[in-house]
């Protein structure tokens, strides 16, 4: 059997990106039943040139999806410039992943200034920020990264590979600049008023408001945007809404 349309099948299938690590195990027999004395490093070295040529091939516009590396693995996405369509399609099918403009906030301040402390979130949003982080725990944006050598010695918080997932990522360095964060920001915080607007319209009109309070939404199968490195940056200012 042919090698490549054996890892286009797995990177398919894969419910998560997997890396190469992954993959070499799945396909070394096969590998070895069309090349009996290739070696264990060969092996792996053509399942990497395979995967390239997969990265390739996919790369053309006659294909709408993608072959990423994303959080340490491969996986199947589709391409920005399909994005509206295939949005549209999901918003059609399921609930959006939501978060509010505090806890989006909050999470911008974590992935530009990890590792960070509450105290230090605190202090660059100007409110208290315990009642978000716990959310965004929950929701597995982030996660602890040990504790600040200082007295009390907080607890340290960093993005999590679901962040990275979540938001379409290779690593940290693919995060978008501050300027493009804070666009975000204020269309989340557009998009606000106008589902205001229209809870205060069926108010109005006899029907109970959603009450709803969530704005932005991602979905870990959409297309993401080019992507700047952003270290350095400072996190945006903040105002609690919660």
């Amino acid at each position: 059997m042919l090698l490549k349309p054996q890892l286009e099948a797995i990177i398919y299938a894969a419910e998560n990106p997997i890396s190469l690590d992954q993959i070499v195990p799945l396909v070394k027999d096969s590998v070895l039943a069309e090349s009996p004395e290739i070696e264990a490093v060969e092996i792996r070295s053509r399942v990497r040139a395979a995967i390239e040529e997969l990265i390739a091939d996919y790369s053309s516009p006659a294909h709408g999806i993608e072959i990423r590396q994303v959080a340490g693995g491969y996986r199947m996405s589709t391409k920005p410039e399909q994005h509206d369509v295939v949005r549209a399609f999901a918003k059609s099918l399921k609930q959006p992943f939501r978060l509010s403009l505090p806890a989006l906030e909050t999470l911008a301040v974590i992935a530009y200034k990890q590792p960070v402390t509450v105290p230090e979130i605190s202090e660059i949003r100007g409110v208290d920020s315990a009642g978000v982080i716990a959310t965004l725990l929950d929701r597995k944006l982030i996660t602890t990264a040990g504790r600040k050598a200082v007295i009390g010695r907080p607890i340290l918080y960093k993005t999590s590979k679901d962040f990275l997932l979540r938001f379409g990522l290779k690593d940290i360095h693919e995060l978008p600049s501050m300027e493009e964060f804070e666009k975000l920001l204020a269309a989340s915080f557009q998009s606000d008023l106008l589902a205001g607007e229209g809870a205060a319209a069926e108010a109005s009109s006899g029907s109970a408001p959603d009450d709803d309070s969530h704005v932005d939404s991602f979905d870990s199968r959409e297309p993401s945007e080019p992507r700047e490195s952003s270290e350095g940056n400072e996190a945006p200012a903040a105002t609690e809404r919660e």
